[in-house]
């Protein structure tokens, strides 16, 4: 599941020379290999980036403006009974509008996992509404993914309300959604309803007024970060891309960066980058963008007109996109290593836009990591038997098909055990031996990936991370090696300066 070495820590150089070791929480991990030496620039998102929220105290704030929205807006005031739990949401879950089920499929579609308010179903009933377990990820109209880490409040929102209107006796509960008289309730409504609600808390500004008022409360103050950024900017360029404004951004920079510095003196937060852009607009400022202003830092207001000269120090700009970025920057596609947590906004779009090489922060990976470590036998129970199914049916007659009934139950006993170690729906990455859909657009688009952006600070910054050969199944069956040497290649090389 992991591109990462099997065991507690591995070796690695630090910047003096001397080897240390590091545990799976300190790991960057590797999906292509990339060449720390040779980025010229680096650029950071802000929240869930640079700015880690705490949970789950973020999440049940946000869950409980949520609520205080859909009530304002006519829901029920039973919703306000629900209470926030952190077991059950994960991010990259999929919303059926059509039906009201949240789904966990895998790259293809295929359901691995499917609840209807806080009711799982099993296959029989999973097959009622998806006849081959099978999903087209495709009609967006239909289907909603929620790919960011600002979702998980949403998602356990949506599940209450569901949950809610099934179980609500004066409502009767139709395939699409729920009938009481002549007011019909749909799924799809319900969901634009919990997605508007989530919108307004964002654009006018609640919960970043909230977080505001108790920093100490949702914002982890990590005491490397200011380390980080000065050691890269010795060897590179360094900007801040967000989608936040600039008064937002000025607050929790501050906050992170102004007292955070272990020497004790006061440094401005916007000296620790080359440049700073607010408002971008992701995924839209990979592509065409927008404006590009310039920001008064007293006020925080834009000032008129469109900004068109060169970059100056010190100054920060709203709008914009990534081409006028990388001419104000002078750097170019491959020269960026761009560090963000959202798979689609941050990590697919800048690698598949604008071919900058991509890190993708992943804060669930720390548990992830220590339940896989927990579980692992599980694991590997789970892969035992599917080489024993595939032993079954070579051994077997073309006539008759092997009796695999005791087999498939025991491997679901076992991916339902594993599931369950994670949290309500599961592992993040996979559901038994199968990864999903989350796990394989990570695999796809982030060069790198890691709990946490601070983990550079475990490499020296002319590091090569090297991923491991990719082998396709063919070339497996027909190489001549012990894997085993495999392991031992993994990406732990330092390149030399001359």
């Amino acid at each position: 599941m992991f591109a990462a070495p099997t065991m507690e820590t591995h070796p690695s150089i630090s910047p003096d020379g001397s080897v240390v070791k590091k545990g799976f929480d300190q790991m960057v991990f590797v999906n292509r290999s990339l060449t720390l030496e040779n980025i010229k620039c680096y650029g950071f998102d802000m929240d869930y980036t640079l700015a880690m929220y705490k949970s789950p105290d973020y999440e049940s704030l946000g869950f409980e403006l949520l609520k205080d929205r859909m009530v304002s807006i006519g829901y029920p005031h039973e919703i306000l009974r629900y209470t926030y739990d952190p077991s059950f949401p994960t991010r990259g879950l999929v919303i059926d509008t059509m039906y009201g089920n949240l789904l966990k499929v895998d790259s293809n579609g295929n359901v691995l996992v499917c609840s209807h308010g806080f009711h799982f179903l099993k296959g029989g009933d999973i097959q009622k509404y998806y006849p081959k377990k099978f999903i087209q990820r495709d009609d967006t109209e239909r289907y909603y993914v929620l790919n960011t880490l600002f979702n998980l409040s949403e998602t356990y929102l949506y599940t209450c309300v569901v949950d809610f209107f099934t179980r609500c006796t004066r409502y009767t509960n139709l395939q699409t959604g729920y009938q009481h008289g002549d007011l019909f309730m749909s799924h799809r409504s319900m969901f634009q309803d919990a997605r508007a609600a989530m919108d307004f808390i964002h654009d006018m500004g609640i919960l970043k007024e909230r977080t505001l008022k108790n920093l100490e409360k949702y914002v982890i103050k990590d005491p490397d970060l200011p380390s980080l950024l000065n050691r890269l900017k010795v060897v590179a360029k360094v900007f801040l891309a967000t989608n936040s404004n600039y008064n937002y951004t000025e607050a929790i920079m501050k906050y992170l960066l102004e007292s955070n510095t272990k020497s004790g003196e006061k440094t401005s937060w916007r000296s620790f980058f080359d440049l700073i852009v607010v408002d971008t607009r992701k995924p839209l400022f990979f592509a065409e963008g927008t404006v590009l202003r310039q920001v008064d830092t007293v006020t925080g207001k834009l000032r008129i007109g469109t900004y068109t000269g060169d970059l100056q120090h010190g100054t920060v700009y709203s709008g914009g996109s990534s081409d006028i970025i990388s001419d104000l920057l002078d750097v170019k596609g491959k020269d960026i290593l761009y560090i963000g947590d959202h798979i689609f906004g941050d990590i697919l779009k800048s690698k598949k836009c604008q071919g900058w090489k991509t890190f993708l922060v992943v804060p669930e990976l720390t548990k992830e990591l220590k339940v896989f470590e927990e579980k692992k036998n599980l694991f590997e129970e789970l892969k035992r038997l599917d080489l024993f199914l595939a032993e079954l049916y070579k051994q077997s007659s073309s006539q008759e098909s092997p009796d695999i009934s005791a087999i498939q139950m025991r491997m679901n006993v076992l991916t339902y055990r594993m599931d369950m170690s994670y949290g309500q729906m599961g592992s993040l990455l996979r559901s038994g031996s199968r990864k999903t859909l989350f796990a394989s657009q990570l695999m796809r688009y982030a060069d790198l990936y890691s709990s946490s952006c601070t983990n550079l600070l475990h490499y020296p910054f002319n590091h090569l991370f090297m991923a491991l050969p990719a082998l396709m199944p063919h070339e497996i069956a027909s190489a001549d090696f012990d894997s085993s040497e495999l392991a031992l290649t993994n990406n732990y090389i330092t390149v030399k300066r001359n």
